[in-house]
């Protein structure tokens, strides 16, 4: 955040260029409560604070961590309530971290079978194709 100062307002193309969030995105992020509603210029344009461009990118940096909105909507209820305890969000922190484990599991798993899959495919000219045969296999599912 280059060059901003903490008494200046900022529109929401100068909070876009600084956090790397679309435009759209910062709306979407108001409507749904993440960014407090900013002020209006009498011409009715939205005037950002430095505190809306910290938060912004503390919302952008989340996500780009994976956290859900929940996540930091909870992350974001613990900052404004100033109650909360380095704990607190550890423990949120740990429970994010787990997730992103079983993700990573579930991701392997599916390089495995996909790698099975195309070690089985001898790239010819016949019609039959192993990979849409397995495709349309019914594993698992209820037949």
């Amino acid at each position: 955040m280059a060059g901003i100062t903490n008494t200046r307002a900022y529109g929401i193309g100068a909070m876009s260029r600084e956090t790397g969030v679309n435009i759209e995105t910062i709306r979407y992020y108001e409507k749904i409560g993440l960014m407090p509603d900013p002020g209006r210029t009498s011409g009715g344009n939205r005037q950002y604070s430095y505190d809306h461009l910290k938060r912004l990118s503390f919302i952008r940096h989340s996500r780009d961590l994976g956290f859900s909105i929940e996540e930091i909507r909870a992350l974001l209820g613990m900052v404004d309530q100033q109650g909360v305890t380095c704990g607190d969000v550890h423990q949120m922190t740990i429970e994010h971290l787990a997730s992103v484990r079983a993700k990573i599991a579930n991701l392997q798993a599916l390089e495995k079978v996909l790698e099975e899959m195309a070690s089985e495919c001898a790239q010819g000219d016949l019609p039959d194709c192993p990979i849409i045969d397995t495709l349309f296999e019914s594993k698992g599912a209820d037949t």
